[in-house]
């Protein structure tokens, strides 16, 4: 069934999840291709606005007001397109497909002993992600739910390479209720990586997390908080590199005939070559020169 014989609703909603299914840092590139499917200017503006404003929540979109970092998420959400944020006491409408904040309105916080043990984590945060991202952003955020004190630290790095055919997002969230004594951290972390040269290959990786904190005091609970946070990235990145080392291995072992042994050398073949003479062979000699560049390129 193509596009031109559904109802109007029935291509929104295609329209809306085909916007969805977009990587991290390519909605508009995925926006971009579907109008030159659509032409339908009216009605792609407004499922680019609505995905859109999803998209930013879901992938923790990055802004900048004031000099300081804001990170959207459903966290932040004010309802009608707005979110808010709690360090320049702001709230605005984000549109992605222009990149433009608008409608940027002053916004009150209460100030009470919830906003400065906010203020101290995120200062504790920042030096965290400063050591450990090349350029990472965070945010400390808070929130009330039945009269319960809650704090959402959100951390977000990417690198969108469009031009060398990759893009990567690492992600991470961590929640916990302003208790006296104790209290129950619960983290995700989340990392996205698209490969697009050669081949179309999507990895998806998250992990949740529960952990216990004591509090005694604001500091204390600061140094904690980020060496918590530390730790458990920490032991998410290792084990993300040693499943995907075992991906490639597995994956080598199926590309080759019979199990050969993996040694991680590269080989000079055409000194080989060239020392044994094999003037002979030239095909041959190609044909083992390609493989070990590929195989050194697969590990």
């Amino acid at each position: 069934m193509t596009l031109s014989v559904l109802s109007r609703k029935d291509k929104e909603r295609v329209i809306r999840r085909l916007l969805l299914q977009a990587p991290p840092g390519e909605f508009v590139n995925a926006f971009d291709d579907l109008c030159l499917l659509i032409r339908d200017e009216k009605l792609m503006h407004h499922q680019g606005e609505c995905a859109g404003h999803q998209h930013c929540q879901k992938y923790s979109v990055p802004l900048c007001i004031d000099g300081n970092p804001v990170l959207l998420s459903h966290h932040n959400v004010m309802g009608d397109y707005r979110f808010f944020d709690h360090q320049s006491k702001l709230s605005f409408k984000y549109y992605l497909l222009q990149n433009q904040l608008k409608d940027i309105q002053s916004h009150g916080i209460i100030q009470n002993e919830a906003e400065y043990l906010r203020v101290v984590l995120l200062c504790a945060l920042k030096l965290y992600v400063n050591d450990h991202y090349p350029k990472g952003n965070c945010n400390m955020l808070r929130k009330t739910v039945k009269s319960k004190e809650y704090l959402i630290a959100c951390i977000e790095d990417h690198n969108y390479e469009t031009g060398e055919c990759w893009n990567g997002l690492w992600k991470s969230k961590w929640i916990f209720q302003v208790n006296p004594f104790l209290t129950q951290v619960t983290g995700r972390i989340f990392v996205q990586a698209h490969f697009f040269r050669c081949v179309n290959l999507h990895i998806e990786i998250s992990k949740d997390l529960k952990e216990s904190l004591e509090i005694v005091n604001q500091a204390q609970l600061a140094l904690s908080f980020a060496r918590l946070v530390e730790e458990q990235e920490n032991k998410f990145q290792a084990a993300v590199l040693e499943e995907l080392q075992e991906l490639s291995n597995e994956a080598l072992r199926k590309i080759l005939r019979r199990d050969l042994p993996v040694t991680r050398t590269l080989i000079d073949w055409h000194r080989i070559l060239s020392d044994l003479n094999l003037v002979m062979y030239p095909k041959l000699g190609y044909v083992i020169y390609s493989r070990s560049v590929l195989c050194n390129w697969i590990i």
